[in-house]
């Protein structure tokens, strides 16, 4: 049920029909012919380009092009009333009876309204956080966590088939530091004095409870063990550890991830999976032996003046070549990168989404090369970034305890304001965006907190219901009786324009996840709040108004078929940020 949509359909059928004479509609170009919401509602419901997109191709003005489309769309029974605005836009507006229909056809669908076939099945893999397992998730990975989920829940409703997937970075120098750290923490809970954390090891105390769990476990029998005969043993416990303490955190945040891809699996059997996937790129032609200049700036770890295996990205739109074996034979990490993404085009997605934070710019095109490289252009790879999440409260940089030893914690967020305000509030600025977030403000009951407010828009839904009950003990509020009612008797303007905010749900579910913008469901749900409670407000001054009218049953249930819409869509949207829809706000 996308208004925009079925009118977009009409009017090019108008177009083709009626409008356009038969040497003309060879060439048409119809593709570029929209219909979307006009910028001021005060100008209609809908607004179509029609006019202005065709002009040329008709010899014509855009003006006088629109005012020969105006007498066809006029004789559209659903439509009551047509303007020409500006250069040669098509306003319009739609009758009572369309709205009465559409309300009707929302209140039928349920929980499925909104729902889309955009993505007609396409599988996606949106792979967010993927923070390394060195300890606790920080508030940093917070906006990544819920940028990733809520675009995931907006996909799966666009229609694509899509996996959220976690990659553990649990190979490389960090995990052996890691590895050293815990020791440290072991030999403390042996009762030995390790005095300060050295330089260069994790300080934080997370590390505390893994290190009595080896004591344990093996009691001092790790301690009379060379370096390398108890590292293997004390990393695959501390990142085990690790991994529980992220899920526990990211459970907090209500983020559930489908698969976590582990690293280390593709440096199993020698690295044989890295391997066969640098053989792939080498057979494709996107490998050969080389020097790479030095580059401008700070150089690069994998950086060497020497021949190293190198991958031709630059042919492929990245700025520089990349080093995958380097001169003594190891692996760069970039090596591991090729070897992940060529394991999920294997797995057949055809769309990958890496969410990263903003300090990961310079991997952009470098992926985007590889996608290219390994896919033969077959597959389309995005990076979102996501920029600083700054803390206030009040308007005051927040400082909090840091159990982690060196930064504020995502827990340490969730447990004081609940999830569903982080949720709402990072995804109420576009990602690409930097965040304030105020503690104060996020948790006060007011309109100028978004997540209350479209909160307590559900909870009032839910309180006109039971209002509703009271004044009608015996009231029939099944789905039919809803719609059937809603379908004859919803006539006021305010009403009507609450059904258009509603049906443009589809069309913001579409174009959300056709950017890849989960913000834009949290600024309609706030709109749509905002119209909601502007509704219950003159229900207040104008007893006529009210939801439920005690001297009125039948325009009761009509108007409780309205609420329940609305509802419906509150609840949907708000499934999507991963955010609650409570029927009780107190």
């Amino acid at each position: 049920m996308n208004l925009f949509a079925e009118f977009e359909t009409r009017i090019k059928a108008i177009l083709t029909d009626k409008v356009l004479p038969e040497d003309k509609r060879e060439g048409a170009d119809l593709s570029r012919v929209v219909v979307e919401p006009p910028r001021d509602a005060a100008h209609g419901d809908l607004a179509t380009n029609a006019a202005m997109v065709l002009s040329k191709h008709m010899g014509m003005s855009p003006r006088a092009l629109a005012d020969a489309i105006l007498p066809h769309l006029s004789a559209d029974a659903d439509i009551a009333e047509v303007a020409v605005a500006g250069p040669g836009f098509i306003n319009i507006r739609l009758s009572a009876a369309y709205w009465q229909r559409f309300l009707g056809g929302v209140i039928r669908l349920e929980g499925s309204y909104g729902q889309s076939e955009l993505g007609a099945g396409r599988k996606v893999n949106v792979e967010y956080v993927s923070a390394n397992p060195t300890g606790p998730m920080h508030v940093g990975h917070c906006r990544g966590a819920v940028v990733g989920d809520a675009l995931a829940n907006l996909m799966k409703v666009a229609g694509y088939d899509v996996v959220k997937e976690y990659y553990i970075n649990d190979a490389g120098s960090q995990i052996d530091v890691l590895a050293k750290s815990t020791f440290l923490r072991y030999r403390q809970a042996l009762g030995e004095n390790i005095g300060e954390i050295p330089e260069g090891l994790y300080p934080g105390d997370y590390l505390v409870p893994v290190g009595e769990a080896l004591k344990a476990e093996f009691g001092s029998k790790l301690r009379g063990m060379t370096e390398a005969e108890w590292m293997p043993i004390i990393k695959d416990k501390t990142i085990a550890a690790m991994m529980v303490m992220i899920r526990e955190d990211l459970a907090a945040l209500n983020v559930h991830h489908d698969v976590f891809y582990s690293e280390r699996s593709l440096h199993a059997d020698n690295g044989r999976p890295i391997l066969e996937a640098i053989n792939d790129l080498t057979y494709k032609g996107h490998v050969y032996k080389g020097k790479l200049p030095p580059p401008k700036g700070q150089l690069p770890e994998d950086w060497e003046d020497r021949e190293q295996t190198l991958f031709r990205s630059t042919e492929v739109g990245d700025d520089i070549d990349r080093p995958l074996i380097k001169s003594d034979g190891s692996y760069t990490y970039f090596a591991a990168d090729v070897a992940y993404f060529k394991d999920k085009y294997d797995r057949g997605f055809t769309d990958m989404i890496y969410v990263l934070g903003a300090d990961h710019g310079g991997y952009v095109k470098r992926l985007e090369a590889l996608a290219r490289a390994v896919s033969e252009g077959k597959a389309k790879l995005t990076v979102l970034l996501c920029q600083l999440v700054k803390l206030y409260r009040e308007g005051e940089p927040v400082k909090m305890s840091k159990r982690s030893g060196n930064f504020v914690t995502l827990r340490d967020v969730v447990d004081e304001v609940g999830a569903d305000p982080v949720r709402f509030m990072m995804i109420y600025r576009k990602n690409s965006e930097p965040l304030d977030f105020d503690f104060a403000k996020v948790t006060e009951h007011s309109k100028d907190n978004p997540v209350f407010y479209v909160q307590y828009a559900h909870a009032r839904c839910s309180s006109v219901f039971r209002q509703a009950a009271e004044a009608f003990p015996d009231l029939d509020v099944t789905t039919a009786n809803l719609a059937g009612l809603a379908e004859k008797l919803i006539s006021d303007p305010n009403e009507l324009q609450l059904v258009a905010k509603v049906a443009e749900y589809p069309r913001v579910i579409e174009s959300a996840a056709a950017a890849m913008e989960p913000h834009r469901i949290a600024y309609y749900l706030y709109d749509l709040a905002s119209l909601f409670h502007s509704h219950w407000n003159k229900g207040k001054e104008n007893p006529d108004l009210r939801f439920v009218n005690d001297k009125d049953r039948e325009l009761s249930v009509a108007r409780l078929g309205l609420v329940r819409a609305v509802a419906a869509v509150l609840k949907s949207g708000l499934s999507i940020t991963g955010t609650s829809a409570p029927e009780e706000m107190r």
